[in-house]
């Protein structure tokens, strides 16, 4: 199955731009880097080399001895049998962690200049101290995810011209259409249950067995613990953290407490670790603020925060319960408020945002607050019928001094408005996008 991703916009516009570097496509493994890729090269070069490190351990030979272009190009051509054109082939590095000398060549070949280059790999963020020299200044990189809300729609048949009501709906603060409102809820329970991994979600459509499903992703789940065992510098710290999610997003406080792990366990010995597993693109950290006051960024406490999963679906395989069919059906006895506030912290960092939350005993906690501009925008996940109940968000709008014009609410409703909080169905999280920062122009 073809699945559109947003990720063809970015090729298309590195593609065009006439000055471009080597890209380099990271993110988690299974996102759907390299099947991205292919699609890309097939569309736009009359030529296309792809070298696998992993399918093709002997490509590593190429990069053993000198690295100028001239010999990289040959030994390249040599191996693959591809006859390259100048100013129209493509070449592609994938997996490109398993050969760290080829990721020092890019600067090189970038600078050589004769053809196009991407690579793509998983892990890059925990492997690059295994590079000899990075290629700073000679890639642009694009980050990959699992599929978005939008994406996952489109690949259930969802289209355009839905979307374009939907996005009005956010803008204007309209009601949605009670027959499309149903519709999108139901999707979105069913991407609660299946989440945004490709493999994932084409097997929901072929099959719409959602047993299926969930081997899939089990499967990827244990490939991520193979990945942990194979690279992690501190195996048992990082995989203990990494099995520890579930319950520490279910907990009562949500956020991670070191003595679930053990009792002695002092952050200066886990920092690291927990860094391993966002550095690997597996877990989303979102840290907790000290006041919601822009800049956000300087008021974070690092030391406390929640880490997501990086995929709402793998979240529900890590369940020692199955709920995915219980999810998709709505039934209300499924406490799916994790698996809600997963689904925000994911596509809010699909779409620009640094994960955020305030919580502090003399106001409570809100779930989400967002940098937008020069403003700090609230956000809570309410899952059930009560989500007109959020004291935190009452007493954090209470405080003149912070300034908060507005908030956000989303719930199983429809849209509404009441005073400063604005009340949106979860399906329309996939309009509520960073704001660009205003260019500053100065003349002299």
């Amino acid at each position: 199955m073809s699945l559109c991703r947003s990720i063809e916009d970015e090729l298309t516009r590195w593609y065009e731009d006439p000055s471009h570097k080597a890209l380099l496509v990271t993110g988690a493994r299974q996102v759907g880097k390299t099947f991205a890729v292919r699609e890309f090269m097939k569309e736009h070069y009359d030529t296309a080399l792809e070298i696998n490190f992993v399918e093709t351990p002997r490509a590593k030979a190429i990069f053993e001895g000198n690295l100028d272009a001239n010999t990289l190009i040959a030994s390249i051509t040599a191996f693959s049998g591809v006859p390259l054109e100048k100013g129209k082939s493509l070449v592609f590095f994938d997996e490109i962690q398993e050969c760290p000398r080829a990721r020092t060549a890019i600067k090189f070949l970038v600078d050589d200049g004769r053809f196009d280059y991407i690579e793509s790999g998983s892990l890059l963020g925990v492997l690059y101290h295994d590079v000899p020299s990075l290629p700073v200044g000679y890639e642009n990189v694009v980050r990959m995810y699992p599929l978005s809300l939008r994406e996952f729609f489109v690949a259930l048949g969802a289209q355009v011209e839905t979307f374009d009501l939907l996005e009005d709906c956010y803008r204007r603060r309209k009601t949605v259409p009670t027959a499309i409102h149903e519709r999108m809820l139901q999707l979105t329970r069913l991407y609660l249950a299946c989440g945004g991994m490709p493999a994932a979600v084409d097997r929901l459509v072929q099959t719409q067995d959602l047993a299926s499903v969930l081997a899939v992703q089990r499967d990827i789940v244990e490939l991520y613990r193979l990945d942990i065992a194979r690279y992690a510098s501190n195996k048992p710290h990082v995989k203990s953290i990494f099995d520890a999610m579930p319950s520490e997003i279910i907990g009562t406080n949500k956020r991670f407490t070191l003595r679930d792990l053990a009792p002695s366990a002092r952050m200066e010995r886990y920092a690291s670790d927990f860094m391993w597993l966002v550095d690997a693109g597996v877990a989303l950290p979102c840290y907790n603020i000290r006041a919601p006051q822009v800049p956000l960024a300087l008021n974070e406490q690092h030391s406390l925060f929640k880490l997501y999963p990086c995929d709402v679906g793998l979240l529900g395989a890590m369940l020692e319960q199955s709920v995915q069919f219980d999810l998709v059906q709505g039934d209300p006895g499924i406490n799916n408020g994790a698996l809600l506030e997963t689904l925000a912290a994911q596509e809010l960092v699909v779409n620009g945002y640094s994960l955020r939350y305030f919580d502090k005993s003399r106001y409570g906690e809100v779930d989400f607050v967002l940098q937008n501009g020069s403003h700090a925008l609230p956000v809570e996940i309410k899952s059930g019928a009560s989500y007109r109940r959020h004291k935190a968000l009452d007493n954090v709008l209470g405080v003149r001094e912070w300034g908060l014009e507005e908030a956000l609410v989303f719930c199983p409703d429809n849209v509404q408005v009441d005073g400063s909080i604005c009340y949106l169905p979860w399906y329309l999280l996939m309009f509520c996008r960073a704001v660009e920062e205003t260019p500053l122009l100065v003349s002299w």
